[in-house]
């Protein structure tokens, strides 16, 4: 199956009450894993690649190649979208979108409202084009992603309003609004403000998403998730999980020097994360 926008799965979910995870590339053993669970899985999937991420693994026309090459060897019939991570400019979503993502997020955030516009507006027309969904955010999600660090002080909810127009004026295909999630791990509970992610959802009619996905109770994700979040984002766990995998191996096994016999059990950790997510998203069998 070729690799698809992320638009048509997100509105399915949307309207069917289930949520579609994105989880982050960051090598070969994650694009295996994921892959690997979607299929089993039966489950539509977003690969997210940060721009860091995709240096890391040599530009992101490798990331495509890579990708496509795994589905053509597994014989992958899910949906499939790779999709850029917080794009930081119109440039480097020109750059995915050139390189075969089909989809990409502007992350014009930390700009005044009518920059945030201008800008995703600018990266919609690009990449409807190209038959390319496009992710745009409002307020600040606290934490760290790869190279973007938002602390507390600056984090900041998206307001309704302001939603509504950024969503009307721009024409984008998918909505984050930063209602109270963090990237990375969580100094505390975490505490989503559904009232408002009720609000904007009333206002905008797009398929929300919610960053920051690891360690929010299921019951919260659930709740986000009848409230119109289509997208939930998860990174830290899988690279969570793949690390202590690998630290387990090597500490019964200190003489271990064939990366495969340490990074296979790693993969395999990242992949039941990954299962265990697209349950409890409720994704699980909607391919």
């Amino acid at each position: 199956m070729p690799l698809v926008s992320m638009k048509e799965m997100l509105e399915t979910a949307k309207e069917q009450r289930y949520g579609v995870g994105q989880f982050n590339l960051n090598n070969l053993e994650y694009a295996q894993a994921i892959l690997q669970a979607a299929e089993e899985e039966q489950s539509p999937v977003i690969l997210g690649v940060s721009e860091g991420a995709g240096r890391y693994m040599g530009g992101f026309n490798v990331v495509v190649d890579m990708v496509k090459a795994l589905m053509k060897s597994y014989g992958t019939t899910v949906p499939v979208a790779i999709h850029l991570d917080h794009g930081s400019s119109f440039e480097k979503c020109a750059e995915a979108i050139h390189a075969g993502f089909t989809s990409v997020m502007i992350d014009a955030s930390h700009d005044p409202l009518e920059e945030n516009i201008a800008l995703t507006r600018k990266v919609v027309e690009l990449a409807h084009i190209h038959g390319v969904s496009v992710e745009a955010e409002l307020g600040r999600v606290g934490g760290q992603e790869d190279d973007i660090i938002v602390d507390d002080a600056e984090a900041a909810y998206a307001i309704p309003s302001e939603c509504k127009q950024l969503v009307d004026e721009t024409n984008v295909d998918v909505f984050a609004p930063a209602l109270g999630s963090v990237h990375g791990h969580y100094k505390g509970e975490p505490n989503l403000g559904f009232d408002r992610m009720e609000e904007i959802m009333g206002l905008v009619d797009k398929p929300l998403v919610l960053h920051g996905g690891t360690g929010i109770p299921t019951e919260d994700v659930k709740k986000a998730i009848r409230f119109g979040t289509a997208k939930i984002n998860v990174n830290t766990e899988n690279q969570v999980a793949q690390v202590k995998a690998v630290k387990e191996t090597l500490a019964e096994k200190p003489d271990l020097y064939d990366p495969r016999k340490y990074l296979g059990p790693g993969r395999d950790a990242i992949k039941a994360t990954v299962i265990g997510k697209m349950r409890e998203f409720g994704s699980s069998n909607k391919a």
